[in-house]
């Protein structure tokens, strides 16, 4: 079976090709791709795929965008963290979708309903014809912009030893980019390696929640209990309940005064 996956989050990615081997559909992984440019890329160059897996909040933007300029004529299974908008937008369509952290049997009744749609209507509905039709991007379109506030990543889900961790984001103090891997540090010090950089990180994430202290670190603003002047134009920021304190570049002061006056 040809899939393609449309996702930014790396060990998102990661289960959901786990859970295709599962469900012995594929038996080596599938392209991932995370951002709208590359996606768009790969459609313009290779065969349509059987299914997509598709995120909402891809690197470069909205997802929604790559369906307004590529005819996708192939089902759709949409992964995301936010369901607020996307309810209304599915209903009726037969248009599948799994909602942020999904389990495997979550993931087995998705695939199960597209299976179902597909022998359902493959006999009356023409090869060609899209099955996600210029109408209900536009109402997917209108639903997602119709949310005056941008949605920011409200959860991680975390691998560890004994499994996914799902861990909210009111939980992160701060996040720190430590020899290339990027962990999130909630406030009894425990931490999680995450995947992406701290760019594509800062980028998910409340820019009203979470300030950018140096190239290599954010903290979330709830947890920031006192900032003090440290030397050559420095700010040491003291975190609540914790003996950790962090410090701001010289470069980066301005922008996080700015930031702590709202």
């Amino acid at each position: 079976m040809n899939i393609l996956i449309l996702e930014d989050e790396e060990l998102a990615a990661r289960q959901t090709v786990q859970f295709l081997k599962q469900a012995g559909l594929v038996s080596e992984a599938p392209p991932v791709l995370r951002s709208v440019e590359k996606a768009l890329s790969w459609l313009q160059t290779y065969p349509m795929p059987d299914l997509i897996f598709s995120d909402i909040e891809l690197l470069d933007g909205n997802v929604f965008s790559l369906y307004e300029r590529f005819r996708v004529t192939c089902p759709i299974i949409f992964t995301t963290a936010y369901d607020q908008f996307l309810l209304a937008a599915f209903r009726g369509n037969g248009i599948a979708y799994l909602l942020k952290p999904f389990d495997y049997a979550q993931f087995r009744e998705a695939l199960d309903k597209y299976q179902f749609l597909q022998q359902s209507f493959a006999p009356v509905v023409p090869a060609a014809a899209p099955v996600l039709s210029a109408d209900i991007v536009r109402e997917l379109g209108q639903a997602l912009r119709q949310n005056a506030q941008p949605q920011y990543k409200q959860r991680f889900s975390v691998r560890m030893r004994n499994g996914l961790y799902v861990l909210q984001t009111d939980e992160v103090a701060y996040v720190q980019a430590d020899e290339g891997v990027t962990f999130a540090v909630d406030g009894a010090g425990t931490r999680y390696p995450l995947g992406g950089t701290l760019t594509e990180l800062e980028r998910q994430l409340d820019p009203t929640r979470f300030g950018r202290l140096n190239r290599s670190e954010l903290v979330n603003i709830a947890f920031v209990e006192k900032v003090e002047p440290y030397f050559n134009n420095r700010l040491a920021v003291k975190l609540r309940a914790s003996s950790v304190t962090l410090t701001t570049s010289a470069a980066q002061t301005p922008e996080f005064r700015k930031w702590l006056e709202g």
